[in-house]
């Protein structure tokens, strides 16, 4: 029944007294509609792969979380916004969903994966405007000829990522320490989260 990996084993372990039970639950309900998915880890925390990405749950100091890859296409703009995953907040199995439910979203989650279904043209937000560059950032940019031509070689998104970070410095000495490591990842040609994109 699937393919258990026992890095989730260890993740559940690990986890909060209140969680276990969650994730546990979670975990047997997605192996048990779904015989055919392979457990890994991923970002840090359980995913179940099949035909490409599937679904995944994670574990918080206070509540957990399930979601599925494809949730636009099987919840609209229904999904929760108050946390990540699709079912907000789950903090005792009471929260979770019931199997019933879960096994039919299950059903149509693989459907959608075995099939390869996308979300529609139709169903896109349309992009994001491109990030004012903080005139500091620019500043040193225009110091360091090599991190200047990374960044401008970035896509908008990997740009942006850069951008918020240092707008979110409540400190001065934190947006100074922010701006030094920001120009050393750049010149390297390092995104802002290039630690978590070979998990």
């Amino acid at each position: 029944m699937g393919t258990r990996d026992p890095r989730i084993d260890a993740y559940i372990a690990k986890s909060a007294e209140f969680a276990r039970p969650i994730l546990e639950y979670l975990r047997e309900t997605v192996l048990q509609y779904c015989p055919a998915v392979e457990e890994t880890i991923k970002w840090g925390f359980p995913h179940f792969m099949y035909h490409g990405m599937f679904c995944s749950m994670a574990a918080f100091k206070q509540h957990c979380a399930f979601g599925f890859w494809k949730w636009p296409l099987l919840f609209g703009e229904t999904s929760s916004a108050e946390a990540m995953g699709d079912f907000g907040r789950i903090t005792s199995l009471k929260d979770a969903p019931g199997k019933k439910l879960l096994a039919g979203y299950l059903k149509q989650a693989m459907q959608l994966n075995e099939t390869d279904t996308k979300p529609g043209a139709g169903s896109k937000k349309a992009p994001k405007p491109a990030a004012r560059i903080p005139d500091d950032l620019a500043a040193a940019l225009k110091k360091n000829r090599k991190a200047a031509a990374v960044f401008d070689a970035f896509s908008p998104s990997n740009r942006r990522e850069y951008i918020e970070w240092l707008s979110e410095a409540k400190r001065e000495e934190t947006r100074a320490r922010r701006l030094a490591q920001a120009l050393e990842w750049i010149a390297e040609g390092k995104s802002r989260n290039w630690k978590y994109a070979s998990c």
